[in-house]
């Protein structure tokens, strides 16, 4: 899996927009000043008197976010002997307590800006930071997942490859049919773990989910006639995976016991797996053959289809119910009802 692409910054992250060196921040510095100090000579006449940093606080302000705080206090410093030089009577670099005064006043807050500025700033780096790295983590976390589950996959496929091998020294048919049913059933949980491959755990699609489950079911049954299956239902339904393997388990052998007692010997085998959605009362997944049909008097308590009891038995960890009977056409249908919390 590819490299997850980097997240793009916030306008806010982007600050400072350049490390320009101090002989650059220098001639920076000089030029918001003259620009702040033309400015307060250019409204001078229309302002009382006590306001001589009035344009000198935003440059200061506005130079350290743009540049870094080193630019900002190159600024503030400039600023500040211009404000004293020009704006502080009385004129020139005049000492007196009113001008004491008045610099402390304009040191502490441009210093408290330039501070304010580059905390702020470096607060953003930490974060962006931060953020990388929980992204290579997931990332990380992603491509382990992955690997589990396909390893996980692998290793039933390979445990049902094994007993298929196994099935050959057997002579006993029983014992065959039971190997053959083990490693079709673990063939099938293989090919479901790959599905249900999401690292957040979240429900997906039944709709999909079905239909992927039947082409699997189909194709690894073998049947000697080719199948046709259709999928119909609500496609934003969705199933929670810890529902989705024993769910799949039953409608799997559900599939496979049409294949192999409801089509042996036909032609135009068709499969219909309907997903019926119940406001209220949960959900259905109903598996239409046209084959052969039930033998008469059937009873799914009395069978001694082990397939059947299992699917019985998980319908029931699933807290729902599953039935087969005769289809209303002909074939069999296969009922799997789901209460309304999966």
């Amino acid at each position: 899996m590819p490299p997850l692409p980097p997240k793009p910054l916030q306008w806010n992250e982007r600050f400072p927009l350049a490390r320009i060196g101090l002989p650059a921040e220098l001639l920076l510095g000089l030029a918001a000043t003259a620009a702040a100090t033309w400015l307060r000579w250019a409204i001078d006449h229309q302002l009382p008197p006590g306001f001589p940093y009035l344009t000198f606080f935003p440059v200061v302000i506005v130079t350290a976010f743009l540049f870094g705080a080193r630019a900002g206090a190159i600024t503030a410093t400039l600023s500040g002997l211009s404000a004293w030089y020009y704006f502080i009577p009385p004129d020139g670099f005049a000492v007196d307590r009113g001008t004491l005064v008045a610099m402390l006043f304009y040191v502490v807050i441009t210093g408290t800006e330039v501070a304010l500025v580059s905390w702020l700033q470096r607060a953003n780096r930490h974060a962006i930071a931060e953020r990388e790295a929980n992204a290579r983590l997931a990332e990380t976390q992603t491509l382990l997942f992955r690997e589990l589950q396909h390893r996980v996959s692998n290793n039933l496929q390979m445990v049902a490859a094994l007993l298929t091998v196994q099935r050959r020294q057997v002579r006993d048919v029983e014992a065959r049919a039971a190997l053959d049913e083990a490693a079709r059933r673990l063939g099938v949980v293989g090919r479901i773990s790959r599905q249900l491959y999401d690292p957040a755990g979240s429900d997906r699609p039944l709709l999909d989910f079905l239909d992927q489950l039947a082409r699997d079911v189909i194709q690894s049954n073998g049947a000697a006639m080719p199948v046709d299956h259709r999928v119909t239902g609500d496609a934003h339904v969705l199933i929670a995976p810890d529902a989705a393997i024993p769910l799949a388990l039953v409608v799997a052998e559900s599939i496979a016991n049409a294949i192999e007692h409801g089509f042996a010997g036909r032609r135009g085998c068709t499969l219909e797996i309907r997903l019926i959605e119940r406001p209220g009362q949960g959900l259905a997944v109903e598996i239409e053959d046209n084959g052969h049909g039930l033998p008469p008097g059937f009873s799914l308590e009395a069978s001694d289809s082990l397939g059947l009891r299992i699917a019985s038995m998980l319908s029931g960890q699933l807290g729902g119910r599953f039935s087969l009977g005769p289809a209303e056409s002909q074939g069999a249908l296969a009922r799997i009802e789901l209460p309304a919390t999966h």
